[in-house]
């Protein structure tokens, strides 16, 4: 018999790319997940996973497997969250997911507070390069910072975040200045790839002039932004940068911000929500927690 246990488990591998990726899903090792889903396929009578050079790919069994087990998964869910109703206490299990520099700053010690303040909860947190590309339906809450290009997804605001120019004093001091974007073209311009975004196209809007929009030539550009930031400080070029992480070395005069009349798109942090698990106790408890510790705004003592 396949056991709810045994549906959950298989969940989790449908919706990854490897079992590479299911493993850190379940915590636990990759032969651990291969020796699982051979047991598996040995008690269905079927196999369920083809595995190729370019990843793990599911049998019609898989998907049938797949498909009526999310639906009976999504039952117990659902029992068990009409049962929590019934009592005030937050349980189960809790599914995050954010980006790797704000997680680990602003969501982690969220996350250990939530723990200790409902003891009946378990939460598992995985931080990424561009979470809004994670399923969905595997996460119950994905902290995402910026646009989204699938407004179909369920979204709350948790806290503003502008996106900010800027580069080091020494660096403004050696090279020319900047006074308009179009300046920008000439300058050693640092580029972050995250999310889906044009990196190489910069857009400003001004309060009487309108937009401008630059098409930059990357001196350097890496998908870590604490690697970015540190060639920033280094004197590097010019970075656009969130607020947030931005925010100690402005103050401190390590970073001077560049054209201070025109603005980048802002890039508020938001909450993407399972749409089977959106309104749960546990998923309401851990954004309450969640704005409260964003505001006042961590990061903004002052307006920029």
């Amino acid at each position: 018999m396949i056991s709810s246990d045994d549906l959950f488990f298989f969940g989790a591998v449908a919706s990854s790319a490897s079992l590479a990726e299911a493993a850190r899903k379940l915590n636990v090792s990759p032969p651990a997940v291969t020796q699982r889903l051979r047991t598996l396929e040995q008690r269905a009578g079927v196999r369920l996973i083809d595995r190729s050079s370019q990843g793990i790919h599911l049998t019609d069994e898989g998907e049938l497997v797949a498909a009526q087990g999310g639906a009976i998964i999504a039952s117990i869910e659902q029992l068990h969250e009409r049962l929590g109703q019934r009592s005030t206490a937050v349980r189960g299990r809790l599914r995050v997911a954010a980006p790797h520099g704000f997680g680990r700053r602003h969501v982690a010690p969220v996350i250990g507070e939530f723990v200790r303040l409902h003891p009946e909860a378990s939460v598992t947190l995985e931080l990424s390069d561009n979470p809004a590309a994670l399923s969905s339906e595997s996460w119950d809450v994905v902290i995402h910072i910026g646009g989204l290009n699938s407004p179909a997804r369920l979204v709350t605001t948790l806290a503003p975040n502008h996106r900010i120019i800027c580069a080091s004093p020494f660096y403004l001091q050696s090279h020319s200045e900047i006074v308009e974007p179009e300046d920008l073209r000439g300058h050693h311009c640092l580029a972050l790839r995250e999310n889906d975004d044009d990196v190489t196209l910069w857009r400003f809007t001004h309060a009487r002039r309108g937009s401008s929009t630059v098409r930059i030539k990357p001196a350097m550009s890496t998908n870590d932004g604490a690697v970015m930031r540190s060639w920033a400080l280094d004197d590097q070029g010019v970075i656009i940068r969130s607020e947030w992480d931005l925010a100690e070395d402005l103050a401190a005069g390590r970073l001077v911000r560049i054209l201070p009349d025109w603005r980048c798109p802002d890039a508020d942090v938001v909450a993407l929500l399972n749409p089977r698990h959106g309104r749960s106790r546990r998923t309401t408890a851990i954004l309450e927690l969640l704005r409260l510790r964003l505001h006042p705004v961590p990061w903004r003592t002052s307006s920029p």
